[in-house]
């Protein structure tokens, strides 16, 4: 860990959680934080003065290996492990969401085809994926569904040799980029039965909107697309028919992961640039940080970020281990760590005053950021009801507290 420490000197949040890596992972973790410093870093505010694709940066991250870190070492890509992703999203969130969102878009959008996809197609996309040769786009949300995947309407038809797709996909990352795009929707003889499909951007009766506007997250626009009629081969089929499901839900795992990770970098960065305010400013004869109540602004959002951290990291510890409650504990990490992003990015901003409002300055880019964590991969209101419900659930069977005597709680 002192390696790090030792190129690239003290910084306001320890690197404790580091020592869980072994000494490559460490050497990555370095190399994506000397690439955020002296280039990723540098043209954050560039990239974030107009939402068109930020193919730099992209090229960066697919150049340095990056990008690779979502695959299998079979197909050129690292098969790193969760508990250095979360560590490579934080870096690049700390200084750029356009970059962190393209490391968690990458596991969103190929993830089902590094899952499900025939030998075939595996060895004709993944190693150009890897590379950042060729990009995937994957197609869940629609106009009427969202967090609720089973309230999907795009339909799959069987035919002979494949199916006939039909539907509206909505708010699709890398849209216009995008080679490739993985498909969910429901078998049309079977609407229980869901079904993951590759579709090629050239495909007959596929078609791509405009790129739509949007308040944050420049670099990365959205689109919406429409299917009417297109011929999906049976061998761009991902995993066996009923899948869909389960691949579209690994993806989202991976994804909300990515989020929590994506909204503590920035919350990092955040606090990193308010608290150098505070021992810059001078006000009412003494520096900023030197009254009390910045202090106690300081110590509430650094204590609650390295909270969140801890949550995010014994969630990325789960989901390399295979622990069947990764789900409800990814769901508590990215709850946690947006909802928290959100408001330290919020105070840090107010601690900053008008300096911190100017579009000149990296809080304006930041707060305009952190809002879309709070809603992208699962508002913080599903993953409330998720773990509201999970509590409820295992209260039912669960060791009762030596506190209680025996019988029903109702007959105290």
């Amino acid at each position: 860990m002192n390696d790090i420490a030792a190129t690239t000197g003290p910084r306001l949040f320890g690197d404790h959680f580091l020592r869980t890596l072994d000494a490559q992972e460490r050497a990555t973790v370095q190399r994506v934080r000397a690439l955020c410093k002296h280039t990723i870093g540098p043209r954050a505010a560039d990239v974030a003065r107009e939402d068109v694709f930020a193919w730099d940066a992209f090229r960066t991250l697919a150049r340095e290996g990056v990008i690779a870190t979502a695959f299998p070492k079979a197909f050129g890509g690292t098969d790193a492990r969760q508990a250095l992703r979360i560590r490579i999203i934080e870096e690049l969130g700390r200084v750029c969401s356009t970059s962190a969102s393209m490391i968690t878009g990458t596991d969103l959008s190929s993830r089902a085809i590094v899952a499900g996809a025939s030998e075939s197609f595996k060895q004709r996309l993944l190693p150009g994926l890897c590379t950042g040769e060729l990009q995937s786009a994957f197609a869940l949300t629609e106009p009427g569904a969202g967090s609720d995947v089973r309230g999907l309407h795009t339909t799959l038809r069987r035919t002979a040799d494949g199916y006939v797709l039909n539907g509206r996909k909505k708010f699709i990352t890398r849209a216009t980029t995008a080679d490739w795009f993985v498909v969910v929707g429901r078998a049309e003889e079977s609407p229980s039965t869901f079904i993951a499909v590759l579709v090629p951007r050239d495909a007959a009766g596929f078609s791509i909107s405009p790129e739509v506007g949007k308040l944050g997250w420049y670099g990365v626009p959205i689109s919406s697309l429409s299917f009417e009629g297109v011929q999906v081969p049976l061998a761009q089929r991902l995993g066996d028919e009923g899948e869909g499901f389960s691949l579209a839900q690994d993806a989202l795992l991976r994804a909300r992961i990515g989020h929590a990770a994506m909204a503590l970098g920035r919350a990092i960065g955040a606090v990193e640039i308010a608290s150098s305010y505070a021992v810059d400013r001078s006000s009412f004869g003494k520096a900023l940080g030197e009254h009390q109540g910045v202090q106690w602004m300081l110590a509430d959002m650094v204590t609650q970020i390295e909270s969140s951290r801890a949550l995010l990291a014994l969630t990325a510890d789960k989901y390399d281990r295979g622990d069947s409650d990764v789900a409800i504990f990814a769901s508590m990490a990215k709850l946690q760590a947006t909802d928290l992003c959100m408001k330290v990015v919020t105070d840090a901003l107010q601690l900053t005053g008008g300096r911190g409002y100017l579009q000149d300055f990296p809080l304006e880019r930041f707060f305009r950021d952190a809002k879309l964590n709070q809603i992208g991969e699962g508002a913080s209101e599903i993953h409330k009801t998720v773990i509201g419900r999970d509590v409820v659930r295992r209260a039912a069977t669960a060791e009762r507290n030596a506190c209680l005597r025996a019988g029903s709680l109702v007959d105290y």
